[in-house]
């Protein structure tokens, strides 16, 4: 794990790729959050994130996740921003603030049930896969609007809005696509069900500048923050 300061040091080179790419897009730089993705690594990094300012932290699994969550004695927001198995939504709905990665009716079905049994309404963005990424989890872009619906009947769901993650490429155009596929999806289900949809989870370490031009609203980083990640 590296150092604190190093972190440190990390997260002023991101904020400044944020700042930049706000400033090209002409948008204002608290338009932007970033969520600091501390999977795969130990404590020590939901404790940087928070340390430094930093409100949230992105978790993949719910296994790993328990673990720090149960030892973090602090105020800091949990997202699972990794697929949820449906046997898994129970343990998520107790311990996330928002499940981001939901990217089936199955799912939402079932986490509407334990939010329901754990007295919560539990904060969720469905999962687009705008780039149609045969390795990707999420709806296609064709059965979002049944996903919507299906979301806003759900009583102890609220959907803040949409994610994806762009198809892994060396060509920043086939991210452009992805991101500025879901904006548009956001753009016509908001006008169609009048539903705000205000949150855009996407872009990552290497492809933030281009999401941040769609209008991505959350940017998920890792590498750039805390190095690579142990295995």
């Amino acid at each position: 794990m590296i150092s604190f300061e190093a972190f440190k040091s990390n997260l002023k080179q991101v904020k400044s790729r944020i700042d930049t790419a706000c400033d090209a897009a002409d948008r204002a730089v608290d338009s932007v959050q970033l969520l600091p993705v501390t999977k795969n690594h130990p404590l020590d990094a939901v404790l940087y994130a928070a340390r430094a300012g930093l409100t949230a932290v992105g978790e993949n699994r719910v296994q790993e996740a328990s673990e720090k969550h149960a030892q973090y004695m602090g105020e800091v927001r949990w997202e699972l921003i990794g697929h949820l198995q449906s046997n898994k939504a129970k343990d998520a709905v107790a311990m996330f603030d928002r499940v981001q990665s939901v990217d089936s009716l199955k799912l939402l079905n079932r986490l509407n049930r334990c939010a329901e049994q754990a007295g919560k309404s539990l904060s969720i963005l469905l999962q687009c896969n705008t780039g149609a990424d045969p390795n990707k989890h999420g709806f296609s872009v064709a059965e979002m609007k049944v996903a919507l619906e299906t979301a806003v009947a759900a009583e102890f769901l609220q959907v803040d809005g949409l994610m994806t993650i762009a198809p892994l490429d060396d060509d920043l155009d086939v991210a452009k696509a992805s991101f500025e596929g879901l904006r548009d999806l956001r753009d016509r289900l908001s006008a169609e069900y009048k539903l705000p949809l205000t949150e855009l989870s996407m872009g990552m370490t290497g492809d933030l500048e281009v999401a941040i031009a769609a209008g991505s609203t959350q940017i998920r980083v890792g590498t750039a923050l805390y190095g690579i990640r142990e295995l």
